[in-house]
C-alpha cells in the first residue's frame, strides 16, 4: 500500500491504504505506535512532518492572594503547530506557588 498524498495526523482509522495480501496498512502517524503502517509511510509522511513551535514564556502574573498562599502563572504561545505527525505541542502554561505580602497583611484581623 502506498502513503503517497494520503497521510494524516493523529490517529484516523479512515486513513488507510491496501497493503500486502490485501490487508489495510495505516498512513496515520499513530500507525507509529500500532506496527500497522504502509510501507512507504516514512518516505511519504514523516519527510512531510513539521514539529511543534512555541514561544518564549510570557512574565509570571501576580499573586493571585494579596496575604497568604496564592498561585502565579504565565503561558506561552504556539509560533507553528503541528502538521502531519509531527511533535506535538510542550505545555502552554505554568503555574507556581507564591505568598502574598501585601502591606495591608499585618494589620488585617
Amino acid at each position: 500500500g502506498s502513503c503517497w498524498h494520503r497521510c494524516c495526523p493523529g490517529r484516523n482509522n479512515a486513513c488507510w491504504a491496501l497493503g500486502t495480501r490485501q490487508a489495510r496498512c495505516y498512513c496515520d502517524s499513530y500507525c507509529e505506535r500500532t506496527g500497522d503502517c504502509c510501507q512507504d509511510y516514512h518516505a511519504a509522511c514523516r519527510r512531510a512532518a513539521v514539529g511543534c513551535v512555541v514561544g518564549s514564556w510570557g512574565p509570571w502574573s501576580g499573586c493571585s492572594s494579596l496575604c497568604g498562599v496564592g498561585s502565579k502563572a504565565r503561558s506561552r504561545q504556539v509560533t507553528v503547530p503541528p502538521r502531519h505527525g509531527g511533535e506535538p505541542c510542550p505545555d502552554l502554561k505554568q503555574r507556581r506557588g507564591c505568598l502574598g505580602e501585601h502591606p495591608t497583611c499585618g494589620t488585617a484581623k
